[in-house]
């Protein structure tokens, strides 16, 4: 019976991985971030660190639902995350459709068109990060809708249909519509478009929205909605700027996604920065749920805790990407927990349930000269250094020799006459503005991290991106914009902040040949231990592209996206500018493969088993942010049957 037991085990080790693992059973990835947790962390064994080498398209679908902007279309930005529950795959397109999709080959069971404008309403193309499924406690047999599928469009309305056949659910709101624009009743200038998917928790939707940014002073003061998931009605609803500063400003809304403490009953809105965004002269008064992480009841909307990340934000620096939750054992006490990304390039890392920092955050003063007429700085901000910060808040990454020397010194000649004084130096129309780093853009995007709740390994990307940002007095921006275009696709260029006594112009610090006139790498990504705090590994991430030509791999690559982490210690993720999708050692950041795709994945994959196989799925569309590239590609990998 022994040398018989020994035969079974030496067989199974030498069976292929996928093959041990049939019998893995089917696991979902049912919300935006993988659970209400926003831990992006799978489960599933299949796919290790020693086969994923092996990984093959296991099947793709192109959408059609595709533009470059240069027809009558406004460019596309797929950057939905698909759900896989159910026993399907639900994701939506730019196009402002839902495609229901066999999770073992892509065929399209049904789709859903909203018939909603193709138009740049609020942003500069069309975009969509994907859809939000629920369905009933308890379901009716045969009745319609107990399982339901949501999208937002970027004409502010939210359809709900069937999860079975595409149908739209006519109890909910108009016939299966709800229009998210009716409660647009301040300084409306624009709708409040629904890219982002509601957050679903019990019996409700939880419901932020996206605006025109840069474009106006005043506008629709920022709001999460609470829905009843059946009707659509409203629960209750939260705004984040003080009464008084509401019709003179605006914006502080939430447009990514939320996480949901479900056992606590606390929901968590990632707050962004009022408008106008590079002034805030008109806004003098504190307002301290803007550039926040605002915790509130979910039943009634009642806010339990606010932690401002950035005071008085001038600079854009909106809080872009729901905190993560997860239960850590620190010095032998368990702390439920909240890990909070940002722009600025640092983690804070919360008590959930307090809002107090679990590691110290420092109150620092910073730079107070520079500043435009009318502009009262705050004197002081927060530096979350005891978790090393993935950009230096301190020094930007200097002058690169390359840049420098193919551009004959032109490099040098842009940054001579900008101001730095570190992060959170003032904008100014002085010389040729303020040396912005990070950018914007980031630092930490909307995809936020993954962690690993059972160790507490955390796993984040980041860019590394210089700017160049100039305020422009009223009538100089109003003679100089004669003739020329405002704003772009990849959001550089001049922009009005109408109503302000600034204009803007933004710009990436590079040469005439687009080269980068500051030192790489231009993204990395790292692992941290969060029971101690401690760095584990910081390394390059992905390939710059530009004019078809690659950079070397240690420059790494700007990066949208985030990435998804399994049980089994392999990292996915797409977010590079070379429109390629990766997989990483989770202990180490090493590359362990890598496929071409159509174009940048600017969004999380999707990790799902089906019928005993495990896949990885992603959307790659492109993000002109990064590079002039889209599609309408789905993709799906799997190790070989």
């Amino acid at each position: 019976m022994a040398c018989l037991s020994f035969a079974i085990l030496t067989f199974a080790a030498v069976l292929p991985a996928q093959a041990q693992q049939a019998t893995e059973p089917t696991q979902e990835w049912s919300s935006f971030h993988g659970n209400l947790s926003a831990q992006k962390f799978s489960t599933a064994t299949q796919i290790t660190p020693e086969n994923v080498h092996q990984l093959e398209k296991a099947w793709e679908v192109h959408t059609g639902d595709v533009s470059d902007g240069s027809g009558d279309l406004p460019p596309s930005f797929f950057n939905a995350t698909p759900l896989f529950v159910n026993d399907t795959i639900y994701v939506s397109t730019p196009f402002y459709r839902i495609l229901a999709l066999d999770p073992g080959n892509g065929h399209v069971r049904w789709s859903y068109d909203s018939q909603s404008r193709l138009e740049a309403l609020t942003q500069p193309g069309l975009k969509t990060r994907g859809v939000a499924y629920w369905e009933a406690a308890e379901q009716i047999p045969g009745r319609a809708c107990e399982k339901r599928v949501y999208l937002g469009t970027m004409d502010a309305n939210l359809h709900a249909v069937d999860a079975d056949t595409g149908q739209p659910c006519a109890d909910f709101g108009n016939g299966g519509v709800v229009n998210i624009n009716q409660w647009n009743t301040s300084n409306d200038v624009w709708p409040l478009s629904v890219l982002q998917p509601p957050t679903v928790s019990g019996d409700q939707l939880f419901v932020g929205w996206a605006g025109w940014d840069w474009q106006y002073s005043k506008a629709p003061p920022g709001t999460v909605f609470a829905l009843d998931a059946r009707t659509g009605e409203l629960n209750w609803d939260l705004n984040f700027l003080p009464e008084e500063m509401r019709t003179k400003s605006g914006t502080a809304n939430v447009w990514t996604a939320m996480s949901v403490d479900e056992e606590r009953g606390i929901l968590y809105m990632p707050v962004s920065s009022p408008s106008p965004n590079y002034w805030g002269g008109n806004r003098t008064e504190p307002a301290p749920m803007a550039t926040s992480i605002t915790a509130a009841d979910v039943e009634t909307g009642e806010v339990l805790w606010s932690y401002q990340l950035v005071a008085h934000d001038i600079w854009d620096y909106d809080t872009n990407a729901a905190p993560t939750l997860v239960d850590l054992t620190i010095d032998g006490q368990e702390v439920p927990a909240l890990i909070q990304t940002t722009k600025m390039g640092m983690l804070f890392v919360l008590n959930r349930e307090t809002g107090e920092p679990i590691y110290p955050v420092e109150e620092r003063p910073v730079s107070q000269t520079g500043a435009v007429e009318g502009e009262v700085l705050a004197p002081t901000q927060k530096f979350s250094l005891a978790i090393p910060p993935m950009n230096d808040p301190f020094e930007w990454p200097g002058l690169w020799w390359l840049g420098q020397a193919t551009s004959l010194g032109g490099c040098g000649r842009k940054i001579e006459n900008t101001r730095y004084k570190g992060l959170y130096t003032p904008p100014t129309d002085e010389g040729q503005g303020t040396l912005f780093y990070p950018a914007t853009s980031g630092g930490m995007q909307w995809g936020g991290g993954a962690v690993d709740p059972r160790t507490g390994l955390y796993i984040i990307n980041t860019s590394r991106v210089v700017e160049t940002l100039r305020m422009i007095p009223r009538q100089e921006y109003d003679t100089l914009i004669q003739g020329r275009e405002e704003g772009s696709a990849s959001e550089v260029g001049l922009y009005p902040q109408l109503g302000a006594p600034y204009g803007f112009e933004l710009a990436v610090l590079r040469n005439w040949l687009g080269i980068p006139c500051w030192k790489p790498p231009y993204g990395t990504i790292a692992a941290y231990d969060l029971t101690t705090g401690e760095q584990v590994w910081n390394v390059p991430f992905g390939m710059s592209q530009y004019w078809g030509f690659y950079g070397m791999r240690d420059w790494g690559s700007p990066n949208i996206g985030g990435p998804v982490l399994t049980a089994s210690g392999v990292i996915f993720i797409g977010a590079s500018m070379d429109s390629r999708v990766r997989a990483l050692s989770a202990e180490t950041g090493e590359e362990l493969w890598s496929a071409i795709v159509d174009a940048p994945v600017n969004s999380i994959p999707a990790v799902y088993t089906w019928q005993g196989r495990q896949y990885v799925l992603f959307t790659a569309g492109g993000n002109q942010i990064l590079a002039p590239r889209v599609s309408d590609q789905i993709v799906a990998y799997a190790l070989p049957e």
